[in-house]
């Protein structure tokens, strides 16, 4: 815009230089310099810069990494295209060739619109060795969270049955990013899902979807979920994978929690929307279904099996039978006719793991009883429990000519009991 009429217009030089984009001292020169009536200055040469050689391979850079590279890495490879200037000056190439790739490629977006019992997101995050599963389901903003020690499929799964089992109901979408246990490959941009995977979806009856890659706005109900659970609870409570059952059961009562306030964004109660959505979800299956590779087992005559180097007990009434085995987050899970008949916490190999109540009690301690045989030790135990307990406290002390000497007191009773007792 032209200083002098923007100038003229307002009578002001900084409201002028506003206008303009410029300082007021700059419209202060050229509105008095056209008074005096001097000629307009040339336009100035546009300066060279010690950076305008490599500003192609900067902004090539800067494209091929989304934006993301730094100066500080940068800098080595403008050096070897023949950058000499300072560290500074680059740095302010680098800060101007970020913001014109932004400015081409800052898309906006939409807010997404959920329909009731129509999605269940979810995602993986870790802290510390140990790692949370997470759950959205998309309309009512019902959470879910759970700890386990790795993000294998089977234990996706499993955790995903049970967050399906707490929510009462199975939605018709359940989307995930791109895990590595759940894709089977990638055809033109299309997930392929693992054929377990396809199981457990045909199974349950929902439809198994994906997030596009590096696409975060497709699930950042999820995502801000895990840096929730990150910042609120696993930070806090410092949970470690070695404590996962007291883990899992600080997420529960968490859980409970943050489901009975009231949500930013829906400006409702989670836990009590989730009941009205829970009349459009489906139905569960009866039965959940069995996840991962599983072990059999025969019951030894001992009522254990042995897994691992490892014995285990189970019912006496299963000696002789074949149960079904599942190693799961430290625990294993003896299963018969799809109930779990026995559970135990994981033991190193060559110890036992054995539960009174599978015995119908506690093992009962053993008693030593005093059976007497010969002759003298039939007279000396006659005296009654004092003579039982003579004979064990003797031979606790070692006394090995007890034998001989139970004849000789055997012998002083018979004495003492023919005598004749004289009174005065």
């Amino acid at each position: 815009m032209d200083m002098i009429a923007a100038y003229r217009e307002v009578g002001s030089y900084r409201g002028a230089a506003e206008m303009c984009g410029s300082d007021h001292k700059t419209v202060k020169r050229a509105v008095l310099r056209h008074l005096m009536g001097a000629p307009r200055p040339e336009e100035r040469p546009e300066r060279v810069r010690n950076y305008d050689s490599v500003a192609d391979v900067v902004a090539a850079r800067v494209k091929s990494t989304l934006g993301r590279i730094s100066a500080k890495r940068l800098l080595p490879e403008a050096r070897t295209a023949g950058y000499e200037g300072s560290a500074r000056n680059f740095r302010r190439l680098v800060a101007k060739a970020k913001r014109a790739w932004q400015a081409d490629h800052h898309r906006g977006r939409r807010p997404a619109v959920w329909a009731p019992g129509d999605t269940l997101v979810i995602d993986w995050g870790s802290e510390g060795g140990l790692h949370v599963f997470c759950a959205v389901a998309a309309w009512s903003r019902w959470r879910f969270v759970a700890f386990a020690t790795d993000e294998r499929a089977e234990t996706t799964l499993r955790l995903l049955a049970e967050c399906l089992e707490e929510l009462g109901g199975v939605p018709k979408v359940v989307l995930s990013d791109r895990m590595a246990c759940l894709k089977g490959g990638v055809v033109a941009n299309v997930v392929v899902p693992t054929a377990e995977y396809v199981r457990f979806a045909t199974h349950y009856g929902f439809r198994p979807d994906f997030c596009e890659g590096a696409d975060p706005e497709s699930k950042g109900l999820v995502e801000n979920l895990v840096g929730y659970a990150k910042r609120d609870l696993m930070i806090p409570e410092d949970l470690t994978p070695e404590d996962l059952p007291g883990a899992n059961a600080k997420a529960k009562l968490w859980c409970t929690e943050v489901n009975a306030a009231v949500h930013s964004e829906i400006c409702a109660v989670p836990a009590e929307r989730v009941v009205a959505e829970r009349e459009v979800f489906g139905t569960l299956p009866s039965l959940r279904m069995r996840i991962g590779r599983t072990t059999m087992r025969k019951v030894d005559r001992l009522a254990c099996i042995r897994i691992g180097s490892a014995r285990y007990s189970v019912p006496m009434a299963l000696i002789g039978q074949t149960v079904e085995v599942q190693v799961l987050d430290g625990r294993v899970r003896m299963i018969d006719d799809g109930e779990i008949v026995a559970d135990h916490a994981l033991v190193a190999p060559g110890e036992a793991s054995v539960l009174d109540a599978h015995y119908g009690g506690a093992r009962p301690v053993p008693q030593r009883a005093v059976r007497p045989k010969t002759v003298a030790e039939k007279a000396f135990c006659a005296l009654g429990p004092v003579a039982e307990a003579f004979i064990k406290g003797a031979a606790a002390a070692g006394v090995t000519k007890l034998g001989g000497d139970l004849e000789e007191l055997a012998g002083l009773q018979a004495h003492t009991a023919q005598k004749p007792s004289w009174g005065r």
